[in-house]
């Protein structure tokens, strides 16, 4: 019988190579490759009785569990799908296993959960849940890093959800590398995938991040999970944003907010306090726009400063914005509108740390930096929303009416919205003013200065 040779596996990507080399020839990191031996062949598997040709008919859904969390049920789609696998990831310390614990606890009122912790005991998982007040006492946990004994532990208590904090930590024999490799997150997590779907448990896994802010590991994991959570906070702030990068049960890109307190994670019903805390004197430069992500509209913040050049070459910096979108503005409003700010530093920031990917905030930013250039405060009251095109036309959003109506809930009572999104009959309280260029809404906005 021929001798298996051995392989050689890149710590970096997972890239496989028959040989040793200094450098891997998949993603070019050096030093990285590792000898593995060769793993042993799996088992065939076993062929379905369902004969060539036929179908499964197609089963009614079996109903979502509720995480106990009204906002991470809205990023899920509605609740835990069964049988689904969700990877959560976030910075160290921003709250992960605080939330996974509040849902474990709260599923464990009716399901049989497990919480298997591979970084804390079963003591410091204890302690963690009489300090939060939880009443866990439903919820088993295991501090097991050996992925083959919780799963057989998961199986004996026919758990409905399984917890994993973190995938960094679990280690498979069949993989043959230590905890943490490349080929151990990809043979863990497909194990885990495996697990869910043949027995109907949900699965949630918790993930470290790198530097960059992306979940460590091949971007394999990404792609065999159901979803993938991301958690987010700006530096200094208790609050907490969830964010659904990717959902097979749901929107992807939906937003759920939280904040932390000293008994847990809370939830945020009305976003519109983290990102609306304004001064009591309103300021050249700082307009509130409507933002849609997921399914709900979000009143945001925008803050422009104008300043003159001092040396070199102007500035163009944006946080939360593209730059480039920043950059095309500036030149529409230019040619279109007579705001000239060749000799100017510009900087635009989104309030609340949240980062806007549509086109409805370039009417605002416009007006912000028109309004910062002129020294003129706009009005309190006043929110606005929609695209530039380059041809100086202000085109129309999705959801004019759902932006609108979000304003008029708030409080606002005046709108600068694009011609095509001006409703056919005006929301109580509010005044829509509906413009088709860029000179004419900056008119209509410093016209009504305070």
């Amino acid at each position: 019988m021929a001798r298996a040779s051995p392989t050689f596996v890149c710590g970096s990507c997972g890239g496989e190579t028959l040989k040793w080399q200094g450098q891997c020839p998949l993603c070019g990191a050096w030093n990285s490759l590792e000898q593995r031996s060769a793993a042993s062949a799996r088992p065939p598997a076993t062929a379905s009785a369902v004969p060539l040709g036929a179908g499964v008919a197609l089963a009614a859904a079996e109903t979502r569990m509720a995480s106990g969390a009204q906002e991470l049920d809205r990023v899920l789609g509605g609740g835990i799908v069964p049988g689904s696998v969700i990877l959560l990831g976030g910075d160290p310390g921003i709250g992960k296993s605080t939330l996974l614990l509040q849902v474990a606890a709260f599923v464990a009122r009716s399901r049989a959960v497990l919480y298997a912790s591979g970084e804390e005991s079963v003591a410091q998982v204890s302690l963690r849940a009489q300090r939060l007040s939880l009443g866990a006492a439903g919820v088993a946990v295991v501090a097991d890093t050996d992925l083959a004994a919780v799963l057989a532990l998961a199986a004996e208590q026919r758990a409905a959800l399984l917890v994993i904090d973190s995938i960094q930590t679990v280690q498979s024999s069949a993989a043959g590398a230590p905890a943490g490799a490349v080929s151990q997150l990809r043979e863990c997590t497909a194990e885990l995938v495996r697990f869910a779907k043949a027995s109907g448990t949900a699965v949630i896994i918790v993930g470290h991040v790198t530097k960059e802010g992306s979940i460590a590991g091949p971007r394999l994991l990404e792609h065999l999970v159901d979803t993938v959570l991301y958690f987010a906070h700006e530096a200094g702030s208790r609050y907490r944003i969830v964010r659904a990068t990717k959902n097979r049960f749901g929107a992807a890109n939906e937003l759920g907010f939280f904040a932390m307190t000293g008994s847990g994670l809370r939830e945020v019903k009305n976003p519109a306090a983290i990102f609306l805390a304004r001064p009591s004197e309103p300021a050249p430069g700082s307009i509130v726009t409507v933002t849609r992500e997921g399914g709900r509209p979000l009143l945001i913040e925008l803050q422009g400063l104008v300043d003159r050049m001092r040396f070199g070459a102007p500035r163009r910096i944006a946080q939360g914005l593209d730059a480039n979108r920043l950059a095309m503005l500036l030149a529409a409003g230019n040619r279109h509108a007579g705001v000239s700010l060749q000799e100017h530093d510009v900087f635009v920031n989104v309030v609340g740390g949240i980062e806007i990917g549509e086109t409805s905030a370039d009417l605002p930013v416009l007006i912000a930096l028109t309004s910062s250039l002129k020294g003129q405060p706009l009005p309190a009251q006043l929110v606005a929303f929609g695209e530039i095109g380059l041809t100086g036309e202000v085109r129309p959003v999705a959801y004019g009416d759902e932006r609108l109506r979000e304003a008029q809930a708030q409080g606002f009572r005046l709108a600068i919205v694009p011609q095509a999104n001006a409703p056919r009959s005006e929301p109580t309280g509010m005044r829509v003013i509906a413009v088709t260029r860029i000179a004419g809404a900056l008119e209509a906005a410093l016209s009504r200065g305070t």
